[in-house]
């Protein structure tokens, strides 16, 4: 069976932020499940931005939309099990910015999932992709330039 294998491109890292798993991320399982890390990763993503101080909904008065997304799962993560969502974005080629997550379990640096997704912004009038917004561009540029603590 062929598997996906994505790297995290950590120099190219904007972003860190934890996250606790709730109860309502458990799966029968009883690890977290695929719907809830999709949940964890657009939050990852939303706070990212927003500390670019972006707003995904509307970036230059255009939204967001995620054109793809693509997780490999790694290891499991538990009822309470903090975890530390990385957020990189290397530079873009086009109009699709490829945005990619690394969640690690805190308590034993376990990695977790790498995901990958692609942000297209639209055109409010007529929904058609647009260039990537110049604010996200160049707090993207400010962050490379400055570091993520």
């Amino acid at each position: 069976m062929e598997r996906v294998r994505l790297e995290f491109p950590a120099a190219d890292g904007v972003h860190r932020d934890t996250f606790r798993v709730r109860i309502g991320d458990i799966n029968y399982g009883r690890h977290l499940g695929h719907d809830a890390i999709v949940t964890l990763l657009h939050e990852a993503r939303a706070r990212a931005l927003a500390a670019l101080g972006v707003d995904e909904a509307d970036t230059d008065g255009s939204p967001s939309v995620v054109a793809d997304l693509t997780v490999q799962y790694r290891g499991e993560a538990r009822w309470g099990d903090e975890l530390l969502a990385e957020t990189a974005v290397p530079e873009a080629d086009g109009k699709g910015l490829p945005v990619y997550h690394r969640l690690t379990r805190v308590g034993d640096s376990r990695l977790v999932a790498v995901a990958r997704v692609t942000l297209i912004w639209l055109a409010p009038d007529d929904g058609r992709p647009v260039a990537i917004p110049s604010s996200l561009q160049a707090a993207l540029a400010r962050v490379r330039s400055q570091g993520v603590d």
